[in-house]
């Protein structure tokens, strides 16, 4: 099977918060559980800094390479989710 080397083959929401969660905490006034798919990054308190920790650890756990651009692309957590499972299907499909 091509990509068995993925521990995972989809990144979920749940990854993502976990993630930014261990990276950077949550800012006081945000609640990661809420309906935040659509809210931006910045709006949820997370800037440049945290945003390339939390790529980093996305890239080393799902054994991707991200652009560098992936989160000025993807504000959102809802586009970023996509985003990631597109690069992992990309992966498994090469």
């Amino acid at each position: 099977m091509k990509g068995s080397i993925l521990s995972k083959q989809e990144f979920t929401f749940d990854d993502l918060k976990r993630i930014l969660l261990e990276g950077a905490g949550a800012d006081e006034g945000v609640d990661l559980d809420g309906d935040i798919l659509d809210s931006e990054f910045e709006t949820l308190g997370y800037e440049s800094l945290a945003l390339l920790e939390t790529g980093g650890r996305i890239e080393r756990e799902f054994g991707i390479t991200l652009d560098d651009d992936v989160f000025t692309d993807n504000p959102t957590p809802r586009s970023l989710v996509t985003a990631i499972n597109e690069s992992l299907s990309a992966l498994v499909d090469a």
